[in-house]
């Protein structure tokens, strides 16, 4: 790094954001780049902050061999974890858990939403009818979460109070909480699906999990089941979804991500039946960038100190490792 490091950001920082940065770093040059600038400036910068919604010239990036550390301000990568990124010696690291209690309560809403019928009821409201329809419980059913990292973790204390059964699968299937009867590797999927009755994504998008409920896994699940995705659109086939949603395979389901962002108008997913759509907002928070700062804070201490950074991605796989700490708590 050089002597007069730059700290290049691309996420809605406020100045006393930038002052927090500057004081843990007085010698860097921060530079607020925003969507507009960050891929002119992210040559000439040492470190990067941010999430790029913009297309970013990661080649060239790489070739200026100034980078050494992308901080993203999303637990995704797929902005980042490009080929030249992955090939190079930049160290990157994931938002991953940062927004876990937010992430959790908007899937706790999705899946709320899908089990007790609030789609059909709103719309009947609109009609001014008022006809009672069968619902169902969240309480005593089974749940099985594809991806737990920090969110998932988090989904799993939040869903325990409604006592219900709690599968998991993640790439490092160690640290099992207590609320999870059972957490296996990538390869149990297909004998977990149909198990379940309520399936919940939070895994990262990766080369691996792109596609990953297809129409195969979806045939896997149990009729009636109900599919929620809190994580990447393109681990669900689009068609797939919407064939099996309207042929009653799967009872609902609740997305707060979609393959494409936003769907085309021609999308089946507009008038595919029983799936409530919600616009990638399991994030949002009202202290959203104060926790993007701070965590970015204690890692830039940590990257000034030679410490190790907390959610270091390893690039091959497309996310971080677990921590070698026993601890379940998210960041």
């Amino acid at each position: 790094m050089t002597s007069h490091p730059r700290i290049v950001l691309c996420y809605p920082a406020e100045p006393r954001h930038i002052a927090r940065i500057q004081a843990c770093m007085p010698e860097a040059t921060i530079v607020d780049a925003g969507q507009e600038r960050v891929a002119a400036e992210l040559p000439a910068a040492d470190i990067f902050c941010g999430h790029p919604k913009v297309p970013v010239p990661w080649e060239a990036v790489v070739a200026a061999g100034r980078l050494v550390w992308i901080q993203s301000s999303a637990a995704g990568l797929d902005h980042c974890l490009v080929p030249s990124v992955m090939a190079s010696p930049i160290i990157v690291t994931s938002a991953s858990g940062v927004l876990a209690d937010q992430v959790a309560e908007h899937t706790l809403a999705l899946v709320t939403a899908c089990t007790r019928r609030i789609p059909l009821f709103l719309e009947q409201q609109a009609r001014r009818e008022f006809v009672r329809r069968p619902t169902r419980d969240l309480t005593g059913a089974t749940v099985l979460i594809v991806g737990l990292g920090g969110n998932g973790r988090r989904l799993a204390d939040v869903l325990a109070p409604f006592r219900v059964r709690i599968l998991a699968t993640d790439w490092f299937p160690v640290r099992k909480p207590a609320a999870v009867e059972f957490l296996g590797g990538p390869e149990t999927l297909p004998d977990l699906l149909p198990q379940a009755d309520i399936l919940v994504l939070a895994a990262p998008l990766t080369d691996r999990t792109r596609g990953m409920i297809d129409a195969a896994a979806i045939a896997r699940m149990k009729p009636g089941s109900i599919l929620v995705n809190v994580a990447r659109g393109p681990l669900v086939v689009e068609d797939a979804l919407v064939d099996a949603l309207e042929r009653g395979h799967l009872d609902s389901a609740g997305i707060d991500v979609t393959p494409e962002e936003p769907p085309a108008p021609s999308s089946r997913l507009w008038t595919a039946p029983r799936l409530v759509i919600t616009p990638h907002v399991g994030g949002q928070a009202a202290n959203r960038i104060d926790a993007m700062t701070e965590f970015f804070c204690d890692n830039l201490g940590r990257h000034l100190a030679g410490k190790p950074l907390r959610n270091l991605v390893d690039k091959r796989l497309g996310f971080p490792e677990p921590p070698a700490d026993t601890s379940d708590e998210h960041p």
